[in-house]
């Protein structure tokens, strides 16, 4: 594997991750028998002088992040794009969760910290009968139990045990840092870490829909939440195991998915411009 060289190992490091879950997304579908996407190159557009001005002095910009991009390559598309260096996102989503990402430039990426600070709203789903290495899709289903039992009152009540100031450790394939290590990286290499438990809060949890094994909910909570260790824990209170199968943010503080453009969108708008 090659990369072009910035004098920099922090940016080789980045295009490593990034090109390493490029590669095993295709891989899955091959495997599946579907044809891979190949992403259509298109020939950089010059942003007009005043809309690059605009950006470079300060925007919010409110994205639905498309499905298996990561939070960097969205960052990343709209340097390019809008061909500035000072821009941040205030809040990462996994690859395989879509839906709101607030992104700052210029002297907005001040306000960055202030934003990730800011409750949040997810939907989604927890599949029950099985867990994953990962708590989500990022690894393959095991440990496959028996939810014939589980009601939808038992569903409902065990959410009143995962409302309001809860104690919750993170996945062991996450990017909290342990001795200035993600722990993700030592989970790839085998290598187990206790992590203390965090105090966060949900401020609601409900079930919006029950087709088992798929339960769909809603969850309103504070900032370092992982709503993939809460789907965990909730799998282990109901005793069947869960993980978590789909995930959209829905809101961060005042700012709605609803008032959110899709890249396409944002970048076909930025040419009309």
């Amino acid at each position: 594997m090659q990369f072009k060289i910035h004098n920099s190992s922090f940016k080789i490091f980045f295009l490593a991750r990034k090109e390493t879950y490029r590669q095993k997304h295709i891989q899955k579908l091959q495997e599946g028998g579907e044809e891979a996407p190949r992403p259509e190159r298109k020939e950089r557009i010059p942003v007009d002088p005043e809309i690059r001005q605009r950006y470079e002095e300060g925007q919010v910009i409110l994205l639905n992040k498309p499905l298996h991009w990561t939070s960097f390559d969205v960052v990343r598309k709209l340097r390019g794009l809008l061909q500035i260096k000072k821009i941040g996102h205030a809040g990462t989503l996994d690859p395989l969760a879509t839906g709101l990402l607030i992104v700052c430039t210029g002297k907005f990426t001040k306000k960055i910290n202030e934003y990730m600070a800011q409750e949040k709203e997810y939907t989604g789903s927890f599949t029950l009968g099985a867990v994953t290495p990962t708590y989500d899709l990022e690894s393959e289903p095991e440990q496959q139990k028996d939810f014939s039992y589980v009601t939808p009152e038992l569903l409902k009540e065990t959410t009143a045990r995962f409302t309001g100031d809860i104690e919750q450790i993170a996945p062991a394939y996450s990017a909290i840092k342990k001795d200035g290590v993600a722990l993700y990286e030592l989970a790839r290499k085998g290598i187990e870490v206790k992590t203390e438990p965090r105090k966060v809060r949900i401020s609601a949890f409900e079930i919006t829909e029950i087709q088992l094994p798929v339960v769909g909910f809603r969850v309103v909570c504070s900032t370092g939440t992982y709503i993939r260790s809460l789907a965990n824990d909730y799998g282990a209170a109901l005793g069947c195991g869960a993980y978590l199968s789909s995930l959209c943010r829905t809101r961060i503080g005042e700012f709605g998915l609803k008032d959110a453009v899709g890249m396409e969108e944002f970048e076909q708008d930025l040419v009309k411009q």
